[in-house]
């Protein structure tokens, strides 16, 4: 009887090993055998919006989620902002900005899944939630972020002008056109929430060179021992920005000092006079 439970136990445990085997690979597989289904959701939810839809441009939305749709991969999106409220209609994260000569362009974050993985879903990598997803993002797919520049030609459409890498996973909260007033510069702010820092960061990008230039990438972040602010340091072009260092003790959390960093566009790193062993990439 000892003999035959023993024989019996061993073989369930093959069984159940086989089946989460099984289980593990056809989620790592499910990408490839996906795409058709996922790209024919897509389009049928795109052709209710546009049956909605009671004024329409050449560049709008619509025009660029169907972009997005013809010359990207299948799992690479158009992000939402994030819902203030449950019951807010979700929006595309896009800023349209009037250039030069009645040019158009048009900002928008887009997310890419890691090839081999999951796709992604916006609602995974949008919020304070999903900001947690740089612990542990395979599970529900990795998502590479970029803010993405389109000029609008009302003849021949839309036309991809730049990209530019956010270098973070999860927890996109709003993008906002704004202008550096000590030295007049544009740039595009990304805002994500972190709760890792329990607090946001901001992903700046500045137009050092104009618009169509590709940006020029500085982080700023708050958080409660986090702090790094935007300021110039140096009176070049460039942003440059004061990193703070904190005490905590568990009654208090005070300032300990501040750090100045500043660009050095020949070596491509934020330094500081401080310790020259210090460096910052953005």
């Amino acid at each position: 009887m000892k003999i035959f439970l023993t024989v019996f136990m061993a073989f369930l445990f093959l069984v159940v090993a086989c089946e989460e085997e099984k289980v593990g690979s056809s989620d790592y597989l499910a990408p490839q055998y996906s795409e058709s289904k996922e790209k024919g959701i897509r389009e049928y939810n795109l052709d209710v919006e546009k049956g909605e839809a009671s004024n329409r441009s050449a560049c709008d939305t619509i025009a660029l989620q169907e972009y997005v749709l013809d010359n990207y991969p299948s799992g690479d999106y158009l992000v939402e902002y994030d819902r203030t409220s449950t019951y807010n209609i979700p929006r595309s994260a896009v800023v349209y900005h009037k250039g030069p000569k009645d040019t158009t362009y048009i900002f928008a974050v887009i997310a890419k899944s890691k090839p081999g993985e999951r796709f992604i879903e916006k609602k995974n990598v949008i919020g304070f939630e999903s900001s947690f997803i740089n612990l542990d993002s395979t599970k529900l797919g990795t998502a590479f972020f970029y803010l993405t520049l389109f000029a609008c030609n009302p003849i021949t459409g839309l036309e991809r002008v730049w990209e530019a890498e956010v270098p973070i996973h999860g927890g996109f909260n709003a993008m906002t056109f704004k202008t550096w007033k000590a030295k007049k510069i544009s740039y595009i702010e990304l805002n994500y929430e972190a709760g890792i820092i329990s607090g946001h960061r901001n992903y700046n990008y500045f137009f050092v060179d104009g618009i169509r230039k590709q940006p020029h990438l500085m982080e700023t972040y708050v958080g409660i021992v986090h702090k790094r602010t935007l300021t110039d340091i140096n009176n070049d072009k460039y942003p440059d920005y004061w990193e703070f260092r904190f005490d905590e003790a568990r009654d208090y959390i005070k300032i300990r000092d501040s750090i100045p960093f500043y660009w050095d566009p020949k070596r491509a790193l934020y330094l500081s006079k401080v310790n020259s062993r210090w460096f910052r990439y953005y």
